[in-house]
């Protein structure tokens, strides 16, 4: 019988955010995949757990994702964490679980700590729709090739950034998005210096230029606002009624819809038809 494929999320600065479900799959797992091997002994030494730990990142996820999906065939439990969240967001381990449901094996993903959500939570933006941009590219080009495709989204983005990155991006999105845009930029989430920010993105700008940036930053920006449609005339009523009527519908049920189409009164669109 194969085995599983846990996604096992791990802290993301504060370690007694590790639940005891996460625990108990790191200590019932055959081996362990990781980002990196050094991070994930720390965590593991802090838990009190030994095991038996595979190296799996970037560079080498073509090589050693096929060692791990034959470990998990041969009847092995594997779990998968990454240096910090969950494993698979905005992570090589994407590859990893797409190669497991490939070869029909079974993809366990334990709730746990997730950057994106955290900062969402906490930013003051809308929260009802959202988007993951996950890291802009470090090329300018591409950079604002990629926040041009997102000029006209109205839910809120969230973003990864790096500290030494951060003003070359806030200025990409001042550039596309413009100076008053508001952002949130949530810094050293659950750590000892956790920071939010809430400001524009000009605002950002000034204060990081007068500041140097510290620690990993995950930006919520906020999104466009909808265009305002012009509000519909007597004209506009006439013209659909006549449309609907030239189709067969009576001009009743014509004036009623053009109506609900056009958010104005049936006496308005009314009178509006008889004027054709």
């Amino acid at each position: 019988m194969p085995g599983m494929l846990y996604l096992v999320p791990t802290p993301i600065g504060n370690l007694g955010d590790i639940s005891i479900r996460c625990r108990e799959t790191l200590e019932q797992a055959d081996f362990i995949a990781a980002e990196d091997t050094r991070v994930s002994l720390k965590l593991l030494n802090h838990l009190g757990i030994k095991k038996s730990l595979v190296s799996y990142y970037e560079h080498n996820k073509a090589q050693k994702g096929n060692i791990i999906v034959d470990r998990i065939l041969a009847g092995e439990t594997c779990a998968l964490v990454s240096d910090a969240g969950s494993p698979a967001i905005s992570d090589p381990g994407e590859d990893l679980v797409k190669q497991c449901a490939e070869a029909g094996i079974t993809v366990c993903a334990i709730p746990g700590p997730c950057a994106v959500i955290t900062a969402l939570s906490i930013s003051g933006q809308s929260t009802g729709r959202f988007c993951f941009e996950g890291f802009l590219s470090t090329s300018k080009k591409s950079r604002r090739e990629h926040l041009e495709a997102l000029v006209q989204e109205q839910r809120t983005m969230i973003f990864y950034e790096a500290p030494h990155k951060l003003l070359n991006t806030l200025e990409s999105m001042a550039e596309v998005f413009g100076t008053d845009r508001s952002i949130s930029l949530c810094r050293e989430l659950t750590k000892l210096h956790e920071e939010v920010v809430r400001t524009t993105l000009g605002g950002a700008i000034t204060l990081y230029t007068q500041q140097p940036p510290k620690g990993e930053f995950v930006l919520v920006v906020a999104g466009a606002a909808p265009e305002e449609k012009p509000a519909a005339t007597a004209e506009d009523a006439a013209a659909r009624v006549a449309e609907l009527v030239a189709g067969g519908m009576s001009r009743k049920d014509a004036v009623k819809q053009t109506s609900a189409e056009l958010n104005l009164p049936k006496n308005v669109v009314y009178d509006a038809s008889l004027s054709q």
